[in-house]
């Protein structure tokens, strides 16, 4: 059983070169021993902005950046010079995007219980910064959400905690200029147990996914809006 969600959609890419990711994951604790000791493994930190306008919400408009570690990763054995890096990172991106599609991009968005759909992202590009490295895209919603008054929650995690993805401040989530003159939001922290906290410190890399974990760990954005009717 694959034991890590992201990471095997991350090196999916080289899946031509024979590396599954349960293998992959082996080399990755043989390797780095002192950091697989416990959930999480790798870390993503969230910047999302909630676009519309007037009387409606159309997307989300996402960057997520990598730890230095899970970034090396993506790009072990991937052409970087200097010709050749443009086209490897929108090869890279192309295919963490199209991998993403079966774990609906980790992205939970609901008025309610009731999940709100969206449609395939795009405008996925992928950027280096020193040691680390950015994806951002644009996740629209399948169809617009019409303000009506109700309250909207966003949750962006990966089930197993394999992976923590947290928003670091307040800040990283932005509402669209025209969308902030009569929506607020309230950024919500995550508020597991002792006992919680002590069984995902106690998960070793090798344990099978335990796919309740990860919303336990999650934060929480709560979006209210007037209706509005312009």
């Amino acid at each position: 059983m694959f034991i890590n969600q992201l990471t095997s959609l991350l090196i999916q890419h080289r899946h031509s070169k024979g590396i599954s990711s349960r293998l992959f994951t082996l080399i990755f604790c043989v390797l780095f021993p002192f950091t697989v000791q416990a959930h999480p493994h790798s870390w993503i930190d969230l910047k999302t902005e909630i676009e519309g306008s007037q009387n409606q919400i159309t997307g989300l408009k996402m960057s997520w950046t990598f730890d230095a570690m899970t970034s090396a990763y993506m790009l072990d054995g991937e052409d970087l010079s200097t010709e050749n890096k443009a086209k490897t990172m929108q090869k890279v991106a192309a295919s963490v995007m199209q991998n993403m599609i079966a774990e609906h991009y980790f992205t939970y968005f609901y008025e309610g219980e009731t999940p709100i759909k969206y449609s395939l992202a795009r405008r996925g590009v992928l950027t280096q910064n020193r040691t680390k490295l950015t994806l951002d895209f644009v996740l629209p919603l399948s169809k617009p959400k019409i303000l009506d008054g109700n309250p909207l929650k966003l949750l962006i995690f990966e089930p197993s905690y394999y992976v923590d993805m947290s928003w670091q401040k307040k800040g990283d989530i932005q509402l669209s200029p025209d969308l902030a003159k009569h929506c607020s939001l309230e950024l919500i922290e995550p508020n597991p147990t002792s006992e919680q906290m002590s069984y995902a410190m106690s998960l070793p890399a090798d344990a099978d996914p335990d796919n309740a974990l990860g919303q336990l760990f999650t934060q929480t954005v709560l979006i209210t809006c007037s209706e509005n009717k312009g």
